[in-house]
This record gives C-alpha cells, sequence and structure tokens, in this order.
C-alpha cells in the first residue's frame, strides 16, 4: 500500500509539473497568435477554438479519438494531453495580449529586427506575467485535482500510472462502501472502520500541495505588475 501510494504521489507530481508547462506553452502562444490583427486567419481560429467551448464533441467521440486514432489509452500522455490546452485558457488570453500588450512595443521591436519568436519571449511575455501566473495555476488546480482521465484510460493493468487522486478515491469508495455495509460484519470491524480520519487525510493530502503553490504564483503576479509598469 505504501509503494502505491508514493507511486502515485511521484506521478501526480510529474504530472502536474509537465502537464502544467505543457499547457502554458500552447495557450500562451496560441493565444498570443490570435490576438495579432495581421494573422490573416485570425478570424477563423477564433470561430475553431470558441465553438467547442459551446458545442462539446461528446464522451464518446472523444475517447475514441484519444484511445483509437491517438493510442493514449494506458500512458501518461492520457492523463496529460486531454486537459493540456483548453479553449477557455485561449480565449482569456487572447483578450489579456490584446488589451493589455501595446502595439508600440512590437512595432519596437520589428523596428529593430527582432523576429515574432523573439518579440513574444522578451518583450510580450514579461509583462503578461499576471495572466500567465493566473492560467498557470488554474491549470495546476486541474492537473492535481484529477482523477477522471484515469477512469477513463488507465486500465487496472497498468495501475503504477495511477495518479494520487484517483488512489485516494479508490479508497475512500472503498471505506464508504465498508461503512455502508457495516452490519455484514462483526461489531469490533465496524468500529475501527477510519471513515472520518480518511476522509480527513485526503483533504489534508489534496489542499497542502495547492497551498505551497499559492505562494510561489502570487509572487509572479506582483513581479508581473511592477515589470510591466517599468516597461509601460
Amino acid at each position: 500500500m505504501r509503494g502505491t501510494m508514493l507511486r502515485a504521489v511521484f506521478n501526480s507530481i510529474g504530472i502536474t509539473a509537465f502537464g502544467t508547462l505543457l499547457g502554458l506553452m500552447l495557450t500562451t502562444t496560441l493565444g498570443y497568435v490570435l490576438s495579432r490583427r495581421n494573422f490573416f486567419m485570425r478570424r477563423f481560429y477564433i470561430w475553431f477554438i470558441f465553438i467547442p467551448m459551446l458545442f462539446h464533441g461528446g464522451l464518446l467521440s472523444t475517447y475514441v479519438v484519444n484511445t483509437q486514432l491517438l493510442g493514449l489509452k494506458d500512458t501518461y500522455w492520457a492523463l496529460i494531453l486531454p486537459l493540456s490546452c483548453s479553449s477557455f485558457y485561449i480565449i482569456i488570453l487572447r483578450t489579456f495580449f490584446t488589451t493589455t500588450v501595446p502595439d508600440e512595443i512590437i512595432e519596437s521591436g520589428r523596428v529593430d529586427g527582432a523576429t515574432q519568436l523573439r518579440i513574444f519571449g522578451q518583450l510580450v511575455l514579461p509583462i503578461s506575467l499576471p495572466a500567465i501566473a493566473t492560467i498557470g495555476l488554474f491549470l495546476t488546480f486541474a492537473y492535481w485535482n484529477d482523477w477522471y482521465q484515469a477512469i477513463l484510460y488507465i486500465s487496472t493493468s497498468s495501475r503504477q500510472l495511477y495518479p494520487l487522486q484517483y488512489v485516494l478515491v479508490n479508497i475512500e469508495r472503498n471505506i464508504a462502501y465498508l461503512t455502508n455495509n457495516a452490519d455484514v460484519m462483526s461489531a469490533d470491524a465496524s468500529h475501527v472502520l477510519p471513515s472520518e480520519t480518511m476522509r480527513m487525510a485526503i483533504v489534508v493530502i489534496v489542499i497542502v500541495p495547492i497551498m505551497f503553490s499559492y505562494p510561489f504564483f502570487q509572487k509572479y503576479f506582483i513581479s508581473g505588475l511592477t515589470i510591466g509598469s517599468v516597461k509601460g
């Protein structure tokens, strides 16, 4: 049991860290491209990204694409890719880049001969840290608390891929089942079921990493505002 929990903890830490970085890379680059008015396919891609926010493809089609077409079943990618790119986050960053990043900064970079990648990395990102930190915090919450992807894409034969939340959900379900069927157990066994204690322990395990991650992102909120005021 201890080995399973340790493995699940390391899985969740790795999935959360890599997934958050991948999600930030995808959402920031897409949001920046869609914020540029001179991008000739801008309107098409905005609608292409916005429509799934209103009409989802459905669970069955998503499962078929991820398992049959992409072959993600029983892999870490099945726990990372489905949550890495959100239309909602892209629209948020696109709006932020459009309304907050001055066009004069981008034009000054072009005059100096900088490429779009250099403009994005050295001029746009430093003054966009508050929005990026916000999306990063949302992605961290989503990955750390996710257990649904494991139910869909990870089978019992690949239990070494289980994230922490999935293991905790299984433990809680098993304890709840034993508690609800205490009448078929002996009196001594029913009294020692750690139902409330286990729930409190699960809450602590879920909340503590988030408590430590929030001050890290808060630092970037403050530094991003300071850098923006200096460069502006």
